[in-house]
């Protein structure tokens, strides 16, 4: 994780992740990976990038409280313009709250769209899962990483997800490809691609089932 934050120009989040995460994680390479702190700060020389990725924030309904440590550091908030007034009042001064929708909801072109403007193309999302869901439905996520871990973590809530939540791909599931496989004891890294743009298109008269 610490790697891909290490390669990404801007870390896109929902605002329940954010809340999810207790109030003090960053979404920096070093602090999921301080032992390889230097070496990130050099990878990201070497690729010209800014020296931590740019923590993006969506919330359309502005329900984000300003004592979290990653908004005290700074982030860019992307919300609707009924809560961007609201929210500029209570953020901390080094957050920018940018309003990019005049509806309740948010579009994920316009997220694109601002953030491309800006200059960030190297986007990593983290969730949740349903900012997920409508990257891939809008076919946005060109690949997952996916690490499979030797924890079973059961569920006792409504409120635990899976990777995807409240998006319906109905009698077409999204199909992907796998990339690479590592392993690391018992862990396994996947690594798959997501953009059906990206894969050839079926033969005449082939009918291709979707994984």
């Amino acid at each position: 994780m610490g790697l891909l934050r290490a390669f990404a120009d801007a870390v896109l989040v929902g605002a329940g992740t954010l809340r999810a995460e207790g109030g003090r994680a960053l979404w920096t390479p070093d602090y999921i990976f301080p032992a390889a702190a230097r070496s990130f700060v050099a990878l990201r020389k070497a690729l010209r990038r800014q020296e931590t990725p740019r923590l993006v924030v969506i919330t359309a309904r502005g329900e984000l409280d300003p004592s979290e440590r990653a908004l005290q550091v700074g982030a860019l908030v992307l919300t609707t313009a009924r809560s961007a007034q609201r929210l500029r009042s209570v953020l901390p001064k080094a957050s920018e709250v940018r309003a990019i929708s005049d509806a309740d909801r948010i579009d994920i072109d316009d997220i694109f769209d601002t953030l491309q403007a800006d200059g960030y193309h190297t986007i990593l999302t983290e969730g949740g899962p349903q900012l997920f869901g409508e990257l891939v439905a809008n076919d946005r996520v060109d690949e997952l990483f996916l690490t499979v871990s030797p924890v079973l973590a059961g569920q006792k809530s409504d409120q635990s997800f899976g990777l995807i939540h409240g998006v319906d791909f109905g009698r077409v599931p999204r199909r992907s490809r796998l990339l690479s496989v590592r392993r690391h004891e018992s862990h396994l890294f996947l690594r798959y691609r997501l953009r059906e743009s990206d894969f050839p298109p079926p033969l005449a008269g082939e009918r291709r089932v979707r994984p």
